[in-house]
């Protein structure tokens, strides 16, 4: 029988070969100082592009959005430049690839940012446990400052501009990263969101920016060009979500009317996101779990067959196992990845793990 995720998938947006995603995972392998992708970038995707779909890494659309060493932007022309090889490189080896759109908003630090810029963010709200990666390896968090209002509106109009950026680099569409901690579940939190203006206060406040984002994007380069990730109840990054449920549910009611690429949904806390959500969204919807651990062949497979989700996405596994889709199908075994490899560097964890074919 063949497995689900190998099946073809013909939606409403997105015609794929298969049902396997790529999900975005940082590799820090970027200029630190130009944000250009490094130059064995696009063979790292290209060697991928068996995936139905690729997601980039995180891409910054404003300085202040970068959150550490290596994070690549998509915000001058050398950045469109950089990524524009990549995408030349994924489509002919017949992919299909969509760039992820990523403020970290506090999840950064000044050594991380120009002039030492202070990390900005719905409020002034500091992570207190875990530390963050810098050049000087990990430090402290400190305190960010609250955006302005005005602030706040100028970064949804930068991701928009990034979007823009993103077509005129060859992407087939982009994905606006609203999940792990980040600046866009921070404005959805309660633990970090406790502004009084337009954006915060109620419910409808801190869904605020997140819709305006969407829309923009969306407005920018077409609505079926646009993914939105979420990772509803997820506590990482120190995030605290009184009632994911209902905040979720009124987001995903927002922004289903618009015929979005797709929702790509991480299912990491209590909260059953895939079953609670599935039947409020009409379109693509991709499943994720992102837990300590690689997901499974199977747990992907039982997703699918239960109909909680269309696609699902693979992070790890991706790293080590260029063509994932095919190890699959053949049940060949999986080779892991090496932790230390996985943030900067150069070939070496990167473009050098051998696909099945070089091992026959």
């Amino acid at each position: 029988m063949t497995s689900p995720l190998l099946r073809p998938y013909d939606g409403p947006h997105l015609k794929l070969p298969n049902r396997i995603a790529m999900a975005p995972m940082t590799r820090g392998r970027a200029d630190d100082v130009t944000g250009v992708p490094h130059p064995l970038t696009a063979e790292y995707y290209a060697q991928r592009a068996a995936a139905g779909l690729i997601v980039t890494e995180g891409i910054w659309p404003n300085i202040l959005g970068k959150g550490g060493p290596g994070i690549p932007g998509l915000v001058t022309d050398a950045q469109v430049d950089g990524w524009r090889a990549v995408t030349d490189a994924v489509h002919a080896a017949g992919g299909t690839i969509f760039a992820q759109l990523w403020h970290v908003g506090r999840m950064t630090h000044p050594l991380n940012l120009p002039g030492g810029a202070t990390p900005a963010a719905p409020s002034a709200v500091r992570i207190a446990e875990e530390p963050i990666y810098t050049n000087q390896g990990n430090v402290d968090h400190v305190t960010p400052r609250a955006m302005t209002t005005s602030e706040a509106e100028a970064t949804v109009a930068d991701f928009a501009a990034e979007a823009r950026n993103a077509i005129r680099a060859g992407f087939d569409g982009v994905e606006v990263h609203g999940a792990n901690g980040y600046l866009i579940q921070q404005f959805l939190a309660e633990n970090t969101n406790r502004r009084t203006d337009r954006f915060g206060g109620s419910r409808a406040g801190r869904l605020r920016f997140a819709l305006d984002v969407v829309e923009a994007v969306a407005a920018e380069v077409g609505p079926e060009r646009v993914g939105l990730r979420i990772s509803p109840d997820n506590p990482e990054n120190e995030i605290a979500e009184e009632d994911p449920q209902g905040t979720y549910r009124a987001l995903v009611d927002a922004v289903d009317p618009l015929g979005l690429a797709y929702l790509h949904v991480i299912e990491r806390g209590a909260y059953a996101a895939l079953a609670d959500l599935r039947a409020r969204w009409s379109g693509t919807l991709i499943g994720n779990f992102n837990g300590p651990e690689p997901t499974s062949q199977r747990a992907g497979e039982q997703v699918l067959a239960a109909d909680l989700a269309d696609l699902f996405s693979f992070g790890r596994l991706f790293i080590s196992n260029p063509d994932l889709p095919a190890r699959f199908a053949t049940g060949a075994p999986l080779t892991p990845h090496a932790p230390a490899l996985v943030y900067g560097g150069d070939a070496e964890g990167y473009v050098d793990y051998p696909a099945l074919t070089a091992r026959l």
